[in-house]
């Protein structure tokens, strides 16, 4: 939930004291709920370094050197090469140790330290420069045009004291852009960074909603991006469909690993079918798998009739015709038959069911309506 003016919607506020704030990203987007905010830690124990997050995303530790009382989406002042510049605590305390070592960040010198909580005129200053960007990013893809560069300028960041930009772009090959640095330099009288990134990145910076109807992992939470390949796909029953199964940033979907592991179990009881069933009956062939509810479909070659077989049971007949040996049916023996289920059954049961109804409309219009009291009508004629 967020405040009323959040895209979110509600009117609870969600996000306080060590939980992220609306004015700081809201809602908990790219920030991470402390839950270690409650425990009593020693101040003499207590964790010097900071997480603090920037515009896209983009992450970095800082030093507390100054004893600082901070809160999870404050606004900070933090030293950068040749500058400063403004970014908000998402984290902090012996998580962000963790974090440290999970990216292997080494606790050294080389780590840039908190100058103070922003003020109003900071944030003030730095509004002012954020309205640059856009015009910069407009002007900078006519001069990449001009020059006829092979590159995809996707967005522009202003640093806080207004003497540095950083371009990001994506390109397939490697672009020479010393010419374009030089021209940007120019036309905006600034230090200039090209930072390449790759197409997940772009589209977390840009956004956008995706085929689920909700707003892009990529831009909301997720920043660190894992490889996918097909066999997630192959794993989980889905159609090899490029069009379905690749997001907006052109490559597979990151969804299509949140539930691999979970189809990775259930497949264990699920036996390999290299071939046909062999059977009294005929030969049956798989035609579909329910892997969590582990009943596999199979039909005979003559006919449209699919029936339902538990996994043990296809592991048993498997068995038997490698010993070469041909069981009378799919089901067990004395064992009730189950729901067949016919191919379009489904189409089937909606063509009867208006088919019944259509009927029953004909025999209402064949039927003569006579009025109610007939002796009021023979009163009504005329004589």
């Amino acid at each position: 939930m967020g405040c009323g003016t959040c895209s979110s919607g509600g009117s609870k506020v969600s996000g306080c004291n060590n939980n992220g704030g609306c004015a700081t990203g809201g809602c908990n987007k790219m920030n991470v709920f402390d839950w270690l905010s409650n425990m009593d830690v020693p101040v003499v124990d207590k964790f010097d370094i900071v997480e603090v997050r920037f515009k896209g995303g983009h992450k970095d530790f800082f030093r507390n050197s100054e004893n600082l009382e901070l809160t999870t989406g404050d606004a900070v002042v933090v030293d950068v090469p040749n500058g400063h510049h403004l970014g908000h605590v998402s984290l902090q305390g012996e998580l962000v140790r963790l974090q440290m070592q999970k990216k292997k960040v080494k606790n050294n010198e080389d780590i840039k330290k908190i100058y103070r909580i922003a003020h109003q005129k900071d944030q003030e200053k730095y509004e002012e420069v954020k309205k640059r960007e856009m015009p910069t990013l407009y002007r900078a893809r006519q001069i990449i045009d001009d020059l006829k560069l092979d590159m995809k300028l996707s967005d522009v960041e202003y640093q806080a004291d207004n003497s540095k930009a950083t371009f990001f772009y994506s390109a397939e090959d490697r672009v020479d852009f010393r010419e374009l640095i030089k021209l940007l330099a120019g036309e905006f009288r600034i230090r200039v960074e090209m930072r390449q990134i790759s197409l997940r990145q772009e589209a977390g910076r840009l956004g956008g909603i995706g085929s689920c109807g909700r707003e892009l992992c990529c831009s909301t939470w997720l920043f660190d991006f894992k490889s996918v390949s097909t066999s997630a796909a192959r794993y989980q029953n889905l159609s090899l469909n490029p069009s379905k199964l690749s997001g907006q940033c052109g490559r597979l979907k990151c969804c299509l690993n949140y539930e691999l592991d979970t189809y990775i179990d259930a497949l264990e009881d699920i036996p390999k079918v290299e071939k046909p069933l062999l059977t009294e009956r005929g030969v049956a062939k798989l035609q579909k798998t329910d892997i969590f509810r582990k009943i596999m479909w199979f039909g005979y070659d003559d006919e449209n009739t699919w029936f339902p077989i538990d996994a043990k049971r296809v592991k048993e007949i498997i068995k038997l015709n490698k010993a070469g040996k041909k069981p009378s049916s799919l089901q067990e023996d004395n064992v009730p038959v189950k729901e067949e289920v016919t191919i379009n059954s489904d189409l089937e049961r909606m063509d009867k069911k208006y088919s019944t109804s259509t009927k029953k409309k004909k025999r209402r219009k064949g039927k003569k309506r006579f009025p109610k009291n007939r002796n009021q009508d023979r009163n009504n004629k005329p004589s």
